[in-house]
């Protein structure tokens, strides 16, 4: 367990909080690149690590992320007019470019010397795999831009999906981490008995630091089948990925697949998740029809969430409309969606969950490195450092992978080659 002081430092991301130091060393995601669909078009509300921002598709197609509010009068620049490389403020006109420096101020006399005083907060973004990213950290400690083997997916082969959680993003993490619970919150009546995640409910947990964070291994024991083998990579601050070579039944998947997340703070008390999926054979092409199948079994399809937003009609406010005779006879929580099960327990926690009273086991592992990780990578920020997996270098070749190991085989000889990024 955490103390209440660990706690503190490991949740709170608002500027100069401990945790939201650490985070502004990393380039974070802001938006998927769907939601500035056009040049010129309507600015983006964004709120990221307790920071008011508005996100806008210049006319060159490059994407600005700026303070909120105009520093004249702190007027909104939602209702801004995008144009000619720039957002200006329906207020006054005070015109501002990506980079945040004044390009026009034409309520003012000519020639003023104000226009090269006022700077509007602005944050550099790129554009990798379907999301925008941003680096909100000193400019002198700017890292090299994200690269995740699934930004480097071409179309067709990857996929990304966000949406909104109702809790901090660390409880969030902690669930994704943990991968003891799919056999019971994930548990589907109908399933086989001999799905591995079924067949051993108490898998044995190994965890393996790097450079970026750390890769861990589920075991599974499959009796006579070998052992399950699933190893996760976990890249600080916030992004986990796992493999999907193995069906649900022990057999060789027919659309084997990277899948992963990154939990985004929002601010202290909400988080967006980034749902990211890759593959690399042909036959696993990504059509319209098979995505929204998946998300809709994930629970965060289409008709699963509230029109125009990216929050899950299943919510807090209807518990999640848990199914009472659901869960006697057809699955482990009465909830339909695999997403809204962990929602519905994560945020079930509370905004900030109280750590100083947990009682960990066995199988928390993974959840207990990562919570280490973090606090060594806040200390290290706070002195000026360079905290794990901030370098691209230390992360781009890695993946995940998963399989069926015969019994008595070496695990980390079977799996070697397949852990490295193959685009």
């Amino acid at each position: 367990m955490l103390t209440p002081e660990e706690n503190a430092r490991l949740t709170r991301v608002g500027p100069g909080t401990p945790m939201g130091v650490l985070m502004r060393r990393y380039w974070q995601p802001a938006c998927l690149s769907s939601e500035l669909p056009e040049a010129d078009g309507a600015p983006l509300r964004v709120r990221l690590l307790g920071e008011d921002l508005i996100a806008f598709r210049a006319t060159d197609g490059t994407v600005g992320l700026v303070d909120a509010y105009c520093p004249h009068r702190r007027a909104p620049l939602f209702f801004g007019r995008n144009e000619e490389c720039g957002i200006r403020c329906v207020y006054h006109g005070w015109k501002f470019d990506r980079h945040g420096d004044c390009v026009d101020m034409p309520s003012e006399p000519a020639g003023t010397t104000l226009q090269a005083k006022v700077k509007l907060i602005a944050y550099p973004c790129v554009e990798k795999g379907g999301v925008v990213w941003t680096y909100m950290g000193p400019k002198d400690s700017q890292p090299p831009e994200p690269d995740y083997e699934w930004t480097r997916a071409p179309e067709g082969h990857r996929f990304v999906s966000k949406t909104f959680e109702n809790c901090n993003f660390l409880q969030a993490l902690e669930g994704g981490l943990d991968t003891a619970h799919s056999s019971f919150a994930h548990n589907n009546f109908k399933s086989d008995k001999s799905e591995p995640r079924q067949r051993d409910r108490s898998p044995r947990i190994d965890v393996e630091r790097t450079d970026y964070g750390y890769y861990y291994v589920s075991t599974r024991n499959m009796g006579d089948g070998g052992n399950y083998v699933r190893v996760y990579q976990y890249v600080l601050p916030a992004l986990q990925m796992r493999s999907n070579a193995v069906g649900w039944f022990g057999g060789k998947n027919e659309r084997p697949r990277i899948d992963g997340h990154i939990w985004a703070p929002i601010d202290d008390e909400r988080c967006h998740v980034y749902n990211f999926m890759c593959a690399y054979d042909k036959s696993t092409y990504f059509d319209d029809a098979w995505l929204e199948k998946r998300e809709a079994g994930m629970g965060r399809g289409q008709d699963d969430l509230i029109p125009g937003t990216f929050r899950l009609k299943r919510n807090q406010s209807n518990d999640y409309m848990v199914d009472r005779q659901m869960q006697k006879t057809q699955n482990y929580t009465g909830i339909v969606g695999v997403n809204t099960q962990d929602f519905a327990l994560q945020e079930g926690m509370g905004p900030i969950c109280d750590r100083s009273k947990e009682f960990l086991g066995t199988s928390d592992k993974a959840v207990v490195a990562m919570r280490r990780l973090l606090l060594e990578a806040v200390a290290t920020a706070e002195k000026g450092g360079t905290p794990r997996g901030v370098q691209a270098a230390t992360y781009c070749n890695v993946r995940p992978h998963d399989r069926i190991v015969p019994s008595g085989e070496d695990w980390r000889k079977a799996v070697e080659q397949e852990l490295i990024a193959k685009w």
